[in-house]
Formats: C-alpha cells, sequence, structure tokens
C-alpha cells in the first residue's frame, strides 16, 4: 500500500504540470501552450514519426524521455529556448527538482525516472537524440503555424533559430530538412 500512496502523491504532484506556461503558441493560436500539452504532443509526435529517427530506437524509452522531460519544470519554470537574459542550461537547478519530484515515487520508480531523466539531458543515446528532436521540431512547427509566432514576437533572428535546432539532425536528418525548408520559407515572410 505504501507504494500506491507514493506513486499517487506523484500523480497529485505533476498535475502542477498543466500550469507551467510556454512561450509557444499552440498551433493557428494566441494561446500559449502548457508544459503538459508540450509533453503530450511530443509523444504523439514519437508514435507518429518514429520511423524517420536516424538509428533504431526503443520508442516506449523515447516516450517515457517526451513524457517527464519536463516535470522538472514544476520547480524550476520554462525557460524560453530563446531567452537571451536566462541560460536553458540549468541542469543543476533541475536536477535537483527531479530529485524531488521523481523522489515522491518509490525508490526503484524515483531511481529509474531519475536516469531516463538524465539520459535525455546528455542527449547521446538513439533515444535522447530522437526525443530530443522531437523536442526542437515542435515549436518549429507552431511558429511556421503562426507565422512567425514567438520568433517574430520577440525578435528572434534566423540564425540563432537554425542554431538552437540544428540538433533536429542528430535525431532525424530527414525532420531537420523538412524543418530547414519550412524556416527558410517562414523568414523570407517575415
Amino acid at each position: 500500500m505504501t507504494d500506491l500512496i507514493q506513486q499517487i502523491a506523484f500523480i497529485k504532484e505533476i498535475d502542477k504540470l498543466k500550469y507551467i506556461k510556454r512561450k509557444t503558441k499552440l498551433f493557428h493560436s494566441d494561446r500559449c501552450e502548457n508544459d503538459a500539452e508540450h509533453s503530450w504532443h511530443l509523444a504523439m509526435m514519437v508514435i507518429v514519426l518514429a520511423e524517420h529517427s536516424n538509428e533504431k530506437i526503443d520508442i516506449l524509452k523515447v516516450l517515457k524521455m517526451v513524457l517527464i522531460h519536463d516535470i522538472v519544470e514544476i520547480d524550476s519554470g520554462d525557460i524560453f529556448m530563446f531567452d537571451t537574459k536566462k541560460s536553458h542550461d540549468n541542469t543543476a537547478e533541475e536536477l535537483k527538482a527531479a530529485e524531488r519530484i521523481f523522489g515522491l515515487l518509490p525508490k526503484e520508480q524515483a531511481k529509474d525516472l531519475i536516469e531516463i531523466w538524465l539520459e535525455f539531458e546528455k542527449g547521446k543515446t538513439n533515444e535522447a537524440k530522437f526525443a530530443k528532436a522531437m523536442d526542437r521540431f515542435e515549436p518549429i512547427l507552431q511558429n511556421v503555424s503562426n507565422n512567425g509566432g514567438t520568433w517574430k514576437e520577440y525578435h528572434v533572428p534566423k540564425e540563432k533559430v537554425l542554431d538552437k535546432t540544428k540538433s533536429i539532425n542528430n535525431g532525424s536528418k530527414s525532420i531537420w530538412d523538412y524543418s530547414l525548408n519550412e524556416i527558410e520559407k517562414l523568414f523570407k515572410t517575415i
């Protein structure tokens, strides 16, 4: 029964993810998405686009990565990828959050999820590369659907967009090629 109580406490805690607003807006919308919507969308993208991974991947592991990668933002908050004042690389703060939040779970589950979260953060395995590709690809689709969206709103130059999203190529060359084409077309119009 103790495991169940801990698991339910974790489930209640991660409901807070629904309240973490991101800068990026929903497709064809003025409303910012929240972290829970973002994670769900990435999970669906993994299921639909897995065949485009550069390498063979364990889809279940990638799904776990994209579903948990932003849970730490319950404590650390979301940092806009193109923020010029705060670094997007706040791993120490996020690790502390991961240990607290995943630590609500029974020890073995907590250990497993922290390891998967760290694997995603390091971005070295085939699974992490593909998960990170999806994490970078979704905002491209959103900003294209919104005629520049937050890139236009925050005056993000094309060079910075390309620099921050080029890691897509590590997980999927075909999705990167598609992304490049979409970015080029968009920046000709904004």
